[in-house]
């Protein structure tokens, strides 16, 4: 779909009202309801979002937000616009709506009102969702309103980079605004589903034109088509358009449980103070309740032992000997209030698991005097005589190890693999982690995973036989040489040599100038082929070294051929020259 942005007037479309995956194109909706949702006064650009699991949870491109992270909405529009971030889109959408299933319906109500006819949206980022839909009719009229509803925040969509609080965010579309005279947005978009997708708009003059691409082969096939149809729009419009705005959508205040208490006017007076948070249980609690119960016992009787009569002592003495460790526990409890310490030591908000058989013995060994029906001197005695007998160093059952399977593990020595993956496969790897050519795949559900290495190769039987064999100078551990075989060597890069023919008369060229670095000639001669194919797809690239820089050329073309092409490039203002023979 091409449009003429000032007046809406379709210059060119061609299966544009097909509803199609629109990818993170979504995330324009999502920003235009951000931006209303200020204009509105629901929250402010410096309002504070708490990340839901849910927003946390997208898979990337990432910003990298953790639940219950806080980060204010300026930084998730940046995030969301210009990264396509979209756990960044999902927390946005989180605290506007509530829920996705919320904000799904008001951008579905927008929609509606702003007439796009084809669209039902699922989710706030674009991720492949059944029933998530649009088409570049629908997404260029959208466009369109954001740059005439919301023109203060229509310069996010042309910045390359900003700072999104936690990261330094890039454009995944600052190949094409920096390859395309004039553009300046707006939304790239790519998963597996629906390929490369792009609304871009471009100014030149008086003239602006947006169009919209779905479904593209590569990110360098859409941007080559995305120029087509702007160069095709700038051809179409008139120089001088009347400028018809669209017509604003009526604004609905949110519905339902929204999270925003300044448009609904519900702001709490008051901010009261939380309860205490209370201390988590420890498995252990009973034994350490019982143990402060029978020293704060142990100290009543010390102090008070002239004052007790003979017959309470003997009273106190005969409590059941069976008694079970909770009912011990509730003994301790109302002794340690009674003593003035408080029960909260003993009180677990949660269940407690059930006391192991150590935990027991040391809760039978701590209980009062009352419980176990001994005196405090003969209790002492016989936690003296238990730990004694006991290892100082006990371990729960739970954590100790399996003795069968101790028991079956080898004994001999270990193997260490030390050989590093060969050169060849790291530089392969790195080149395939870093791949900067498709920018816009690092949006969606389609990021390729970095490759990684594991070594599979086990070691001979030779050599295993002869490490179990009991040496006395053997190491404990033994470093094989080698378990990854070496690269082979890699065959000689053939050597391309670009001669000016002289047959058919394809002797002329197109310089394009000089440049610092033999790289940039080359990326700028890339550049240029897929710009103008049409003339410059079947001549030879060649940079030829000067004393001053690195010359760009187009060669083995026709004197026609190298003229017309250089007239296009002059028509970009691009600089170039025909060279001839």
């Amino acid at each position: 779909m091409v449009m003429d942005m000032r007046s809406g007037e379709v210059l060119y479309s061609k299966n544009a009202d097909t509803p199609l995956h629109p990818a993170s194109l979504t995330k324009m909706m999502t920003l235009y309801i951000t931006f209303q949702a200020i204009e509105h006064g629901e929250f402010s650009l410096d309002s504070i979002v708490t990340v839901t699991k849910h927003a946390a949870s997208q898979p990337p491109s990432r910003l990298g937000l953790r639940p219950g992270q806080k980060i204010a909405v300026r930084y998730l529009i940046r995030a969301a616009a210009i990264k396509s971030a979209n756990d960044a889109a999902a927390a946005l959408g989180d605290y506007i709506g509530g829920d996705e299933a919320g904000f799904a319906a008001r951008m579905n109500r927008t929609a509606k009102q702003l007439g796009m006819n084809d669209t039902h949206f699922v989710n706030a980022n674009g991720l492949t969702r059944k029933g998530h839909l649009s088409s570049a009719h629908d997404m260029t009229t959208l466009g369109r309103h954001l740059f005439f509803d919301f023109p203060q925040y229509y310069n996010i969509f042309s910045r390359h980079s900003a700072d999104a609080k936690i990261a330094t965010v890039y454009s995944t579309n600052r190949r094409f605004l920096s390859a395309y005279k004039g553009a300046d947005g707006i939304k790239t978009g790519y998963t597996s589903a629906s390929g490369f997708n792009l609304t871009a708009s471009a100014k030149r003059g008086n003239e602006r034109i947006i169009a919209t691409v779905f479904g593209g082969t590569s990110t360098a096939q859409r941007n080559a088509k995305m120029a087509e149809l702007l160069d095709m729009g700038f051809k179409r419009a008139p120089r001088n358009a009347r400028i018809l705005p669209p017509t604003v959508p009526r604004y609905i205040p949110p519905q339902g449980d929204a999270p925003m208490l300044v448009a609904q006017k519900l702001a709490p007076k008051e901010s009261p103070r939380p309860d205490t948070r209370p201390s988590p249980p420890r498995a252990d609690s009973d034994a350490i309740a019982l143990a402060l119960a029978a020293a704060v016992q142990g100290d009543q009787v010390e102090e008070n032992v002239a004052d007790t009569p003979e017959d309470v002592a003997e009273e106190t003495d005969t409590a059941a000997p069976d008694m079970q460790v909770a009912d011990a526990g509730n003994a301790a409890s109302e002794t340690i209030d009674g003593a003035g310490i408080g029960a909260q030591i003993v009180a677990s908000p949660r269940p407690m698991p059930a006391p192991r058989s150590i935990l027991m013995a040391q809760a039978q060994q701590a209980k009062p005097a009352e419980v176990t029906g001994a005196t405090p001197l003969a209790q002492a005695a016989a936690s003296d005589a238990a730990a004694a007998a006991e290892p100082s160093d006990i371990q729960l059952a739970s954590y100790e190890p399996d003795s069968a399977a101790a028991a079956a593990a080898p004994t001999g020595p270990k193997f260490v693999q030390n050989t590093p993956p060969q050169p060849e496969t790291v530089e392969l790897a790195q080149a395939r982690a870093l791949d900067l050519g498709d920018e816009s795949k690092a949006e969606g559900d389609a990021v390729e995973p970095i490759p990684g290495f594991a070594q599979t190769t086990k070691p001979q039987p030779e050599t295993a036989a002869m490490a179990n064999q009991p040496t006395k100078d053997q190491p404990s551990e033994i470093i094989l040489a080698a378990l990854t075989p070496e690269a082979p060597t890699p065959a000689p890069k053939p050597r391309v040599v670009a001669r000016v023919s002289s047959s058919g008369g394809r002797n002329w060229g197109v310089s394009l100038g000089l440049f610092g670095s033999n790289f940039a000639a080359e990326r700028h001669l890339l550049t240029t082929a897929l710009m103008d194919s049409d003339t410059l797809g079947e001549a030879l690239r060649k940079v030829a070294t000067r004393k001053t820089g690195y010359e760009a050329n187009f060669v083995g073309m026709t004197q026609d051929g190298a003229q017309l092409a250089c007239a296009r490039l002059q028509a970009r203002a691009m600089d170039c020259t025909v060279i001839g023979p």
